[in-house]
């Protein structure tokens, strides 16, 4: 699919920020091919004097100016945003729906007949140009519409193309991980605080070594497993710390997280 029109965003909040800041750094479409809509006046006039996109408080003016639309809204004002798009839709826009646990069933139901879906789910490093998005496509969509969903979402960061019913697996790994990573963050530069660093100097030292941690991953090829033995002497200290993390079942707990996550991710799908 090529655009034609330009990309519309039913809703102006931090992660249509994200996209449209990613796209534009990018030169993938030019400011006025980008409009938004958004009930807040201030966010209206926010995104038109950062980015120079067109913006408006009337969603059938972004749907009518546009052949790409993302939907960025709140899952609880999803179906109202839908029942007012729904009309002005035709065979000619693309509905890409970043709203968290809202099912294609869902938003397939809210469009007019053999509407072209493809369902997003991205994550908060996103608004750093370093997200990690999940998609999965409607049973309408167009050759061409994946590519381009995964061109848009490349702009902030990486995607995969998964089937639907792996989305709430995604959700609770990917979607609720950059928690669990600010939590061990967290957990690290207390630590140092314990033993006697300074906070500065201890947030300094964490983040340095998180950061260099997944460069090395994802630059390497080794496995995390093969990092790990790098850093691990017999009889070291590295292997007392790793010692303790397996008492305390440190892998069980984090699997169990992703686990409880990606089950309240299925409750709340079956409720929307």
């Amino acid at each position: 699919m090529t655009i034609q029109k330009g990309i519309g965003f039913l809703g102006g909040g931090q992660m249509a920020e994200a996209i449209i800041k990613g796209l534009l750094s990018k030169n993938f479409l030019p400011k006025n091919s980008v409009m938004a809509s958004d009930p807040s006046k201030v966010r209206r006039d926010y995104l038109e004097n950062i980015y120079g996109v067109r913006v408006a408080d009337s969603n059938k003016d972004v749907v009518d100016a546009s052949d790409v639309l993302i939907l960025a809204v709140k899952p609880q004002v999803v179906l109202s945003v839908l029942d007012d798009v729904r009309e002005h839709m035709t065979d000619g826009h693309l509905m890409i729906s970043i709203a968290a646990g809202i099912p294609l069933a869902t938003l397939e139901m809210g469009l007019p007949p053999a509407s072209r879906v493809v369902r997003v789910m991205p994550n908060t490093p996103a608004l750093v140009g370093q997200g990690a998005a999940a998609i999965c496509s409607g049973g309408f969509v167009l050759d061409g519409d994946i590519s381009l969903a995964r061109e848009i979402l490349g702009a902030v960061g990486t995607t995969v193309v998964l089937h639907e019913s792996l989305m709430d697996a995604v959700t609770g790994l990917s979607g609720s991980g950059p928690a669990y990573v600010f939590t061990f963050i967290e957990g690290l530069i207390e630590a140092g605080v314990r033993e006697g660093l300074a906070r500065p100097i201890a947030a300094e030292l964490v983040l340095q070594t998180v950061l260099g941690s997944v460069i090395m991953c994802k630059e390497t090829g080794k496995s995390p497993p093969e990092l790990t033995s790098m850093v691990t002497s017999p009889g070291g200290t590295t292997i007392e710390g790793l010692h303790v993390l397996e008492k305390g079942a440190f892998r069980g707990v984090l699997m169990d997280a992703v686990r409880a996550a990606a089950a309240r991710s299925r409750e709340l799908g079956r409720k929307a």
